[in-house]
């Protein structure tokens, strides 16, 4: 069964730093037409830092769509047309102060393919260094260390409920200890 529809018209409501919004009136399979909103964002990329010790880095934030502080693994925004592996590589080094010998991608996440196009890029660092960190001006966080295993019950627990954050873990988990 062909499941495609086609948009027939699309008009942007909003074009802003970080997001588009735009509404299609779209043809289903069917004949029918529907309307659909979308977002358009240019994408992320998330990292999961692996010491040698088998811990994940985390960093705490304040997310202002929650009012609440959330742990994360790093991670950042995309330019459009940004390589995401180099974005990676930057957001690292900047949240964290840390430089991986080697890079996993691990796969990519949609979170909301209900209405937003965003894909994440995902990757597993290892063989860790440590420098400085390089925070944005508008950056406010905490680096945490967390053992991997401790990690992945806080996301069974739901103590980490961001997306990324969760299946970066569950990925990382079942690379280093596979299904035990």
């Amino acid at each position: 069964m062909d499941m495609t529809e086609k948009p027939l018209k699309q008009e942007y409501i909003f074009k802003g730093k970080i997001v588009k919004l735009r509404v299609d009136d779209a043809l289903m399979p069917d004949g029918r037409v529907s309307v659909r909103e979308v977002v358009e964002h240019p994408g992320g990329v998330c990292i999961a830092p692996l010491t040698d010790e088998n811990e994940l880095l985390f960093v705490e934030q304040f997310r202002y769509p929650y009012f609440e502080r959330l742990l994360e693994l790093p991670a950042g925004k995309l330019e459009y047309g940004e390589d995401p592996f180099e974005a990676g590589k930057r957001e690292l080094k900047e949240e964290t102060g840390a430089v991986a010998e080697k890079y996993e991608d691990i796969g990519k996440l949609y979170p909301t393919p209900g209405y937003c196009g965003e894909i994440i890029h995902m990757y597993l660092a290892t063989g860790l260094s440590f420098g400085e960190q390089k925070l944005d001006d508008d950056e406010f966080l905490e680096v945490k260390k967390i053992p991997l295993k401790k990690a992945f019950q806080m996301v069974m627990n739901n103590e980490i409920r961001d997306s990324k954050t969760q299946v970066g873990i569950v990925k990382t988990y079942y690379k280093v200890y596979g299904e035990k």
